[in-house]
């Protein structure tokens, strides 16, 4: 599954928004992915996180694959829609 995502979360050094996303893409079994213009990352790498270095207002595009990724796609999107 896929689906592009505008991210809506704040992205200051205090909030640790990749740290919190890493977390929330671990909860599930399915592998996570998030693409941007010329880079695809596993969402549970925070090193992978850090280097997208995602603004608010980005749009990337989600890509779930696994037993449970229809959960695991509306959790991301959740996250990053700041819901």
């Amino acid at each position: 599954m896929e689906k592009d995502v505008t991210i809506l979360i704040s992205n200051e050094p205090e909030a640790h928004p990749a740290a919190m996303l890493v977390q929330t893409a671990s909860r599930y079994d399915s592998s996570v992915y998030l693409v941007t213009p010329g880079k695809k990352v596993n969402a549970k790498s925070i090193m992978g996180m850090m280097s997208l270095n995602m603004q608010k207002g980005d749009v990337v595009k989600v890509i779930v694959e696994g037993a449970d990724e229809a959960e695991a796609l509306q959790g991301i999107e959740a996250f990053l829609s700041g819901k």
